[in-house]
């Protein structure tokens, strides 16, 4: 039933027309507890909150369905918007990107000058920029772009989802590269010919791709709201003698707030990833999909 529900809502957050519709409802049925507002304002107030409560974040322009340059262009520029606003306000805060979003489905050129643009503001501020990993189809490319760029390893980072068999050897060339990189499970329905069916698989997987990494010399983003995750991750950081400032903690805006507060206190830098804008109904169907105990927290705010 789980792994149905979990499809049902995939397939769902594909749907263009139905993401559509779901928009004249802004994000009154529940989306409000995962996204931070269509705006930009809006967002950097949910991070100046954040910051006081001792987290950092990183912020995300939700656009997922780039039909043409112009939206391209757009997204870019609201890509260099929210870095501007980052260092108007002097939040504690970086961005994350989907390369899709800047046209890499339209002209792998197009993407490239469009990511230069945006990493170049991100040096004059003194920023940093995360390109979040999509489905399996966008991965090969994403990597290569991401090595193309060449830049250095504090200006930019990349994702690598353990759910997929790839993600060992890919893992491998990003630590010799000292990369920055964020360590996910993987939130896309994908083959089994290209990822592990089985979550049991994905979480052994992830544990290896932690300590992998960790050991490289590479800074590692640990993105999971799983506690027996973070637990081992814990033990093994201390076992090898792993300074504080080679890692952090990952976490979805509005989602284990206490286990954020937890590991705060506990000294560990905890990130949250911050999204926002109008597109937000693909993003919030993935978080559907992921947990059924947000289902049911939508359901409840339907009735209300």
């Amino acid at each position: 039933m789980e792994q149905l529900m979990r499809s049902f809502f995939l397939t769902l957050g594909k749907s263009r027309k139905v993401g559509g519709l779901a928009r004249k409802y802004g994000l009154r049925l529940g989306a409000s507890r995962f996204v931070a507002g269509v705006e930009i304002n809006s967002s950097i107030e949910a991070v100046k909150k954040l910051n006081q409560q001792g987290k950092l974040a990183t912020l995300d322009h939700l656009g997922e369905f780039i039909s043409g340059k112009e939206e391209a262009e757009h997204s870019t520029d609201m890509c260099l918007r929210t870095i501007e606003a980052i260092a108007a306000s002097g939040v504690k805060a970086n961005l994350s990107l989907k390369l899709t979003s800047l046209g890499l489905d339209l002209d792998d050129g197009l993407c490239e000058r469009q990511m230069r643009r945006i990493l170049e503001l991100a040096e004059q501020t003194d920023n940093f920029v995360r390109i979040d990993m999509e489905d399996y189809s966008h991965c090969q490319p994403a990597l290569d772009l991401y090595r193309k760029l060449n830049v250095p390893t504090d200006r930019a980072g990349i994702v690598i989802q353990a759910y997929l068999y790839r993600s060992e050897e890919d893992l491998h060339e990003l630590g010799v590269m000292k990369a920055n990189v964020r360590l996910v499970k993987g939130a896309y329905k994908e083959s089994a010919d290209v990822a592990f069916p089985l979550k049991s698989d994905v979480d052994q997987s992830y544990l290896r791709l932690i300590e992998q990494h960790l050991l490289s010399g590479g800074y590692t983003a640990i993105a999971t709201h799983d506690r027996a995750v973070i637990a081992h991750a814990k033990t093994f950081i201390r076992e090898q003698g792993i300074s504080l400032d080679r890692f952090e903690f990952q976490m979805l805006y509005g989602i284990c707030e206490e286990l954020q507060d937890e590991l705060v206190r506990e000294g560990y830098r905890v990130r949250i990833y911050v999204p926002y804008g109008e597109d937000w109904f693909g993003y919030f169907m993935r978080r559907l999909a992921e947990r059924p105990d947000n289902v049911w927290f939508v359901l409840k705010n339907m009735w209300k």
